[in-house]
């Protein structure tokens, strides 16, 4: 079974490679993860250092998770003007028959 870590745990443990001087090796046998799982977060922190917003994870700082907030409400707006350009489409034609 997978085991699920909050946001916060990932972010600390790669900060314990990026902010810290541990090797990957010293970090995942000091917080208790995979290879492959301190790989990613690492990765995800330096990515998000660098101006980069992940697309399909939660983010770790929170100048990122703002920007998922402010995509995704976005996102719902634009869903929302389509579906009010559609019924007034549909206002228009019912107004002429």
């Amino acid at each position: 079974m997978a085991t699920s870590y909050t946001k916060e745990f990932k972010r600390e443990a790669a900060e314990l490679v990026l902010d810290k001087g541990y090797t990957q090796k010293e970090a995942r046998e000091a917080m208790g993860v995979s290879k492959s799982s301190l790989s990613h977060w690492v990765k995800q922190l330096r990515e998000e250092r660098a101006g980069i917003t992940p697309d399909n994870r939660k983010a770790f700082t929170e100048e990122h998770q703002e920007i998922q907030q402010l995509k995704a409400k976005i996102k719902k707006l634009e869903r929302e003007k389509e579906i009010l350009k559609k019924a007034s489409a549909l206002l228009m034609l019912d107004s002429y028959h």
